[in-house]
């Protein structure tokens, strides 16, 4: 885990803006110059992490420039790409600011909502998120899925998501720190800081249209978003495994006493072959469907008692004196007269 905050003695920033980056070399120009006049217009000390998961493309060389030249930029290089949750998490780990902003890198989150979401934390408001109003340049499907999206997760799951809210959002360092002593490796960090409580509030806006580049998030990675949402923070769909196969074996049970009966009473003999067949397919397909529910809840166990890094850290930059302070931590002790007399026993 990065901890800039504590790892180094300089003062630290009063605002700290969080941007996961993933093959965004088109829109990166544009970014930078946004978020520069942000920082310019914020009324306290800032930092702008961009954390790069994995980029094939040339946006890892273009912020490496960037913030060689811009004091006020950071860039955390992971390993490999980890995930849009997770890259939020390695940001959010290393941000040094009471107050921490995370926006997605396509301008679809502008900047400038960055100043309402500020006035909302003044007021007293710990966590504060940006919710959709209008989205501008979606397809009616891209709008009907999201809309589907979001009401699946209100129905299924056991804490408060808001509608039409991603990941942008204003979080002040009390959230944060009980953010980051949450280990889960299944991340859906919208239910994270839903399940926290605190004190929070939203901030209209209208998205406009992606700047430039390509969506991340097509519809596939939308369906499994919400299956993570849903298994992270809900046992629905074990209860509805388990009433659905109630359900089966009563009908089944109530076609056995039919079948009883028309043997006894009717012809002697059950016709109807097609119908057999069609009812052992439809319970297969039921025990198949319940047996996937319960692998995703122990694959969901079996990831975390691994316990794996969340992410592996290839490459920082804009972080030197934490680096200096987290090497110096790291280095061997001078064995002293009395740990050599305890390491002999």
């Amino acid at each position: 885990m990065i901890d800039a905050s504590n790892a180094t003695g300089r003062k630290a920033p009063v605002y700290s803006v969080v941007i996961p980056i993933f093959n965004e070399e088109a829109v990166l120009p544009l970014l930078v110059r946004r978020i520069t006049a942000l920082l310019d217009r914020l009324d306290g000390s800032a930092e702008a992490i961009f954390v790069d998961d994995g980029s094939h493309d040339t946006s890892v060389i273009f912020l490496r420039g960037m913030a060689a030249e811009e004091p006020r930029f950071r860039l955390i290089e992971l390993s490999r790409n980890f995930g849009h949750q997770i890259a939020i998490t390695a940001g959010m780990d290393a941000a040094a600011g009471d107050a921490v902003i995370v926006m997605d890198a396509d301008l679809q989150d502008p900047p400038e909502v960055v100043l309402d979401l500020i006035a909302k934390w003044k007021e007293g408001y710990e966590i504060v998120y940006a919710r959709r109003i209008k989205r501008d340049g979606e397809t009616l499907f891209k709008r009907a899925s999201a809309s589907l999206f979001y009401r699946v997760l209100e129905q299924m799951t056991s804490v408060t998501i808001p509608r039409d809210v991603g990941d942008f959002r204003l979080v002040g360092r009390k959230a944060l720190e009980t953010f980051k002593r949450m280990p889960e490796r299944d991340r859906f960090v919208r239910g994270m800081f839903g399940w926290m409580g605190f004190k929070q509030t939203a901030v209209p806006f209208e998205r406009p249209m992606r700047a430039a580049g390509e969506t991340k998030y097509p519809f596939w990675k939308m369906v499994r978003l919400a299956a993570h949402g849903v298994i992270s923070f809900s046992d629905k769909p074990l209860r509805l495994a388990l009433w659905a196969g109630l359900a089966i074996s009563g009908v089944a049970a109530l076609l056995g006493l039919y079948a009883l009966f028309s043997w006894l009473f009717v012809s002697g003999v059950v016709h109807g072959w097609t119908s057999t067949v069609v009812i052992i397919s439809f319970l297969s397909g039921i025990n198949l469907f319940m047996t996937g529910i319960i692998g995703l809840y122990v694959g969901g166990i079996h990831a975390e008692v691994k316990r794996r890094p969340l992410y592996v850290v290839d490459r920082l930059t804009g972080f030197e004196e934490a680096i200096a302070a987290m090497k110096n931590a790291e280095a061997p002790r001078a064995a002293t007269p009395a740990t050599r007399e305890r390491r002999l026993g």
